[in-house]
């Protein structure tokens, strides 16, 4: 199995329809040989998109994946590479923090792409992403900032994390974003009803997802938290697949195109995903699993 590609917008990025997340890169604790080693198997299955943020892994995680392209830069031509900023965490490593914000401001978000590059040893980014909503950004100074970003070749296409959907509009209404990442899974069906996933249909802007699989807790919790943990176990039984590999398709049956990223050091996991690209659910079948997640049949 390998991994189809899809552009996200008219005239924007195209990346593998699986997107490997690096959120928690530190924590997997890879040496140098199995995060290159975990790259190149990614590559493998079709999977050359990676996810990264500045804050991630407290502020960590860019910093050795850009180790692993440093030893072995024949990656860099293989993949595609997404970032984010916007969020500045109290931390050792950021000693002028003084308190957790935002900062959307075009210094920051410059500032932290030109840091981002050079965490990860490249010279340009394929996206870069507003981290989260700042109630104090101005619109027109992030677009102007994208525009120079994109003017001194740092940054090919641009996109948002977590907005609603008139916070999207009116960044898009000043430059055309690429995406917006959103958090979705049969824990978390807000962009089904919030306008979230309309807006991007609307506008053919295709969403990237985090947390598809609810931070492992659809395996994990067998309480009232997760009242879709039997069905996907019996339903994954019955089309002989995998808990993840169903939840993954039902994720990108979605007609706004949705690409979901993965959050796990184990390739076994990616390709579980990757599988989910083939797998076509029936209607009855996605609608068994929103109607566990709901607590309800659909009116």
């Amino acid at each position: 199995m390998h991994c189809p590609r899809i552009t996200l917008r008219q005239d924007g990025p195209e990346f593998s329809r699986i997107v490997a997340g690096m959120w928690r890169l530190a924590d997997w604790n890879l040496p140098l040989a199995e995060r290159i080693r975990f790259i190149e198997q990614c590559i493998a299955l079709g999977v050359t998109t990676f996810d990264h943020a500045d804050i991630y892994g407290n502020y960590q995680c860019q910093q050795l994946f850009g180790e692993a392209l440093a030893q072995a830069p024949s990656l860099k031509r293989q993949i595609q590479l997404v970032s984010k900023c916007g969020i500045k965490l109290v931390s050792p490593h950021r000693p002028e923090h003084r308190i957790k914000h935002y900062d959307t401001s075009a210094a920051h978000i410059i500032a932290s792409t030109e840091r981002t590059l050079t965490e990860l040893q490249v010279d340009t980014l394929d996206l870069l992403l507003i981290h989260r909503p700042d109630p104090l950004m101005d619109y027109d100074e992030m677009a102007g900032a994208f525009e120079r970003l994109r003017a001194d070749g740092k940054v090919k296409h641009f996109g948002v994390s977590n907005f609603t959907p008139a916070q999207f509009e009116a960044l898009d209404s000043r430059i055309a974003l690429a995406t917006n990442q959103l958090e979705f899974s049969p824990l978390h069906l807000a962009p089904l009803t919030d306008g979230q996933f309309d807006t991007l249909q609307r506008h053919q802007v295709a969403p990237m997802i985090w947390s598809a699989l609810g931070g492992g807790l659809l395996f994990t919790r067998t309480d009232s938290a997760n009242p879709t943990h039997d069905v996907l176990l019996e339903l994954a039984a019955e089309l002989g697949t995998t808990p993840a590999t169903l939840v993954y398709a039902w994720i990108m049956q979605l007609p706004c195109q949705a690409l979901p990223l993965t959050g796990s050091g184990r390739i076994d996991v990616v390709r579980d995903a990757v599988a989910a690209t083939a797998l076509q659910l029936e209607r009855q079948h996605w609608y068994r699993i929103l109607s566990a997640a709901s607590g309800h049949e659909v009116a």
